[in-house]
């Protein structure tokens, strides 16, 4: 492969797609989208705009902000021989919001600096599509095609849940998925090692399941010089002590155990006995129990956890509101249900003045292989030849991605983006200061590049 300027050229890339705005509500993908398919048919390769609908999010009210934006998706295919069924590399257009107050530099700005692009998405997950794409425009070069279809899918909507981008193509545009057999997506990276500790490559292999709800109260509507006991907000309040208060119970998944076992060489000295058998050592050894659920991100691997996010009530200090409501981000482990969660966080709650309303939720999906999975395979391969000793490590992650939509198609999914990421570069996803390094996007779109072409070698009959 001829990398010249390929950092570059990514850089620059990625840099275009950030400074153009994709904040979700409302999202307005589509101009981004045409960028995207611009791109890929100028180097000759297929390029679709997906119209996708211009509904509204989860909870918002028709007449909000966002119901007017126009979104799309982008699609792209690097045809194969056709010996192989096809492998999708997923992304989304969206991002959350920043607050440039927050930030050292503008988040919308795309600047290139200091050997790397800042801004919104430069992780999350635009600089995920600058890469698959020109992996398929690198590997459009080779003189032989590859066995299986390339399918390059970029959707809206990702951040709100998906279900007017990956939903909407799963349900009414399966044929641009050409009976795919495999998905690369986000979710899964390189960390890089250390000294005596192994890099890790990281590798999706299911999700917990989002389950959003709307906690809603009401009352009376009256001056603030007298209030009632019983008012909209005060209710909701203790409501929400209740919630805060609750100790979800611990379960440990097979996978989760897995992924902890195999990750042992790279823990500290005092965890390692307990990561060999972490159902055991969560339940018997408190010392270790103690340390592991220390960790936000740990312990939402082992329990259903909920975020109290947002909370309304009245505009003027001096009105008794009449509605008071909050959101939680609830994360189910795998196997269970929204609607049986909410049915038992209403005994906590113990007040029917207390409404409870599902703003989004999902079915639980089964992981994708593990051992067998020819993806996973080709993953090992690269990750011995480019760091000898690094682990592969499959897993499950607290957060979620678009990736069950397709596994619900019979799709495997896996996430994993070739960046070596250290755990502080990853605090700029959904935080502040977003970068990524241009010769991490070098680098990520070269091993891509190598994965995809031994992944096809294993194709071959």
């Amino acid at each position: 492969m001829d990398s010249a300027g390929l950092g570059d050229r990514a850089a620059r890339l990625l840099s275009r797609a950030i400074r153009i705005p994709t904040v979700n509500p409302p999202g307005n993908e589509a101009s981004l989208a045409a960028l995207y398919v611009e791109t890929l048919r100028a180097a000759g390769l297929e390029g679709e705009l997906i119209e996708t609908p211009h509904g509204v999010e989860p909870g918002q009210d028709p007449g909000a902000r966002g119901s007017a934006a126009r979104r799309a998706g982008a699609w792209g295919r690097l045809r194969g021989t056709g010996a192989g069924r096809p492998v999708v590399l997923l992304s989304h257009l969206d991002v959350v919001p920043a607050d440039p107050l927050e930030w050292e530099l503008d988040p919308f700005s795309g600047a290139i600096r200091d050997g790397r692009v800042h801004g919104r998405g430069a992780l999350d997950a635009k600089g995920v599509s600058v890469i698959h794409l020109l992996a398929l425009t690198e590997l459009s070069r080779r003189e032989s095609p590859l066995s299986r279809d390339l399918i390059f899918l970029a959707t809206p909507d990702e951040e709100r849940g998906g279900r007017l981008g990956a939903g909407y193509v799963t349900r009414e545009r399966p044929e641009l998925l050409g009976n795919a057999e495999l998905m690369l997506t986000e979710g899964g990276g390189i960390q890089p090692g250390g000294g005596e500790t192994p890099a890790i490559w990281a590798v999706t292999v299911n999700e917990k399941t989002p389950c959003w709800l709307e906690l809603r109260t009401t009352g009376e509507t009256r001056h603030s010089a007298a209030p009632a006991p019983d008012a909209a907000v005060p209710r909701l309040i203790a409501a929400l002590d209740r919630v805060r208060r609750i100790e979800t119970p611990i379960t440990v998944l097979p996978e989760v155990a897995d992924m902890f076992r195999a990750m042992g060489a790279a823990a500290p000295d005092e965890s390692r006995a307990g990561y060999r058998d972490l159902s055991r050592a969560l339940r018997e050894d408190p010392a270790f129990r103690r340390r592991f659920l220390r960790n936000p991100s740990r312990n939402a691997l082992v329990r259903d956890t909920i975020a109290i996010t947002v909370l309304e009530g009245a505009l003027s200090t001096n009105v008794v509101p009449g509605t008071a409501r909050a959101e939680l981000d609830v994360r189910l482990l795998p196997g269970t249900s929204c609607s049986a969660f909410r049915a038992q966080l209403a005994e906590v709650i113990d007040d029917d003045a207390v409404l409870i309303r599902e703003l989004m939720s999902f079915t639980p999906t089964r992981p994708s292989p593990g051992e067998g999975s020819p993806l996973l395979r080709a993953i090992r391969t690269i990750a011995a030849a480019e760091e000898p000793g690094a682990v592969v490590v499959p897993r499950l992650i607290g957060g979620s991605t678009d990736a069950h939509w397709f596994r619900e198609l019979g799709i495997a999914s896996y996430g994993f983006v070739p960046r070596r990421l250290a755990p502080s570069d990853a605090l700029g996803i959904h935080g502040r200061n977003e970068a990524v390094s241009i010769q991490n996007l070098e680098d990520a779109v070269r091993i891509l590049v190598e994965l995809l072409v031994v992944l096809d070698a294993d194709t071959q009959p």
